[in-house]
């Protein structure tokens, strides 16, 4: 008896202790009011470790390039693309006087731990301030974070769903310890893929990530609606799923995008890499557990630098300075992405070492950890990477140094 008792006070323990994890702050409306508590944007995002979704103005750093400097990066991004000349021509010439560049498609994504406050402008714009004064306008076209309805669970009115038009001001501060009222607890588990094992805070379907979330599909009785904290396991089988339920009890779940063909993915979270994202054909099982701590809580994100580092050529010159990465990146903030196979990673710059171009399709990545993990295909990883823009000590001009005349980059 005295066991079990231990069991019942040592686990609502460990769920307390990853309320930190949750998203947490004030927001104020344009009536005047104002409500304090967790919080959950849209249906979906609710940690801190939670990507925001955007994008910003156009990136200016072409400027920093020479003309001949653009017409040999168009060439190059055009093969490393696949397009012939003539097509890269033709796309040139449809876009007017401005000259065709492989630059990025201006997205801005970084974890919800990095804001200090949003204002919103409109249904479409809104100020961001980071939690280093750092501040911007985004834009939300395409994406669903700005626009989104914010819930949030104030202590003295309960829960309060507040229109984006609405919105005056949202101001994040750090999450209480224990939370007196929350969307649910944590969804922590290990998922089993065809190339590798990852543990953390697990996202269903891009969208399930709490206990309170359910998991639809139709079993032989009928359809079915069950919270994930009831959940032990589920094993992806030919189209359908094996539900294993923490009573034991096995359940066999079709016809809904939550255990089907249908389902756009699944997410893990953890303390090194916020985002990585498993596609539903290669996800074999997961299996849900205790989390052992809070993988990241608001006061982590402090830290957000220029990125500074060394720079080691072919040639075997080091150069030393602040760097732009991709002719984009510019923060410690930001974001390294690239797949293995059909996953894709993302990871803040702030948890990397080290750099290594190993081939033209991929890198090796050494993580502060000393872990490495080598990603493919994305343009941050590959020869589509539009190189770097690095600015030394000795020269205000930052100099333009070519992805193929990089074999490493070590940060600082």
């Amino acid at each position: 008896m005295k066991f079990f008792t231990f069991i019942l006070l040592v686990v609502p323990t460990l769920l307390a202790a990853q309320d930190e994890a949750f998203i947490y702050g004030k927001v104020s409306t344009r009536d005047g009011n104002m409500y304090q508590g967790a919080i959950r944007w849209g249906k979906e995002e609710v940690y801190w470790s939670d990507l925001f979704n955007a994008s910003k103005e156009e990136n200016d750093n072409l400027r920093h390039l020479s003309s001949a400097q653009r017409d040999k990066l168009d060439e190059q991004q055009a093969w490393a693309s696949g397009e012939s000349s003539i097509g890269s021509f033709l796309r040139s010439v449809s876009l007017s006087s401005e000259r065709y560049l492989f630059h990025s498609d201006g997205s801005y994504i970084h974890q919800f731990g990095e804001i200090k406050s949003i204002h919103p402008k409109s249904r479409r714009y809104t100020a961001i301030e980071l939690q280093n004064g750092e501040r911007f306008t985004l834009d939300g076209e395409g994406y669903n974070d700005i626009g989104a309805t914010i819930h949030i669970k104030d202590k003295a009115v309960g829960d309060v769903a507040v229109e984006w038009t609405q919105i005056e001001r949202v101001e994040f501060m750090p999450t209480p310890k224990k939370l007196a009222d929350k969307f649910g607890d944590v969804l922590y588990g290990t998922v089993e893929t065809y190339d590798g094992t990852y543990s953390g805070y697990v996202q269903w379907d891009h969208d399930e990530r709490v206990s309170t979330d359910k998991l639809d599909g139709d079993s032989e009785d009928g359809k079915l609606s069950i919270p994930f904290e009831k959940i032990r396991s589920i094993e992806r089988r030919a189209g359908h799923a094996v539900v294993v339920l923490n009573s034991g009890r096995e359940l066999d779940l079709r016809g809904s995008n939550d255990v089907n063909s249908d389902n756009r993915g699944i997410i893990v979270l953890n303390k090194d890499i916020p985002s990585i994202d498993i596609p539903w054909r290669n996800f074999k099982k997961v299996t849900f557990t205790e989390a052992p701590q809070p993988i990241v809580r608001y006061e982590d994100f402090k830290s957000q630098k220029p990125l500074q580092g060394k720079v080691t050529l072919n040639t075997g010159e080091t150069l030393n300075g602040t760097i732009i990465y991709d002719l984009d990146e510019t923060a410690t903030y930001e974001l390294l992405q690239g797949k293995i196979d059909e996953t894709k990673f993302a990871i803040p710059f702030r948890n990397i070492r080290t750099i290594t171009i190993k081939s033209t399709y991929n890198c090796d990545i050494e993580l502060v950890n000393g872990k490495h993990i080598s990603l493919f295909d994305d343009h941050d990883v590959s020869q589509r990477n539009q190189g770097l823009l690095l600015t030394t000590t000795s020269s205000a001009t930052p100099q333009y140094i070519p992805w193929q005349n990089v074999q490493s980059i070590s940060f600082q």
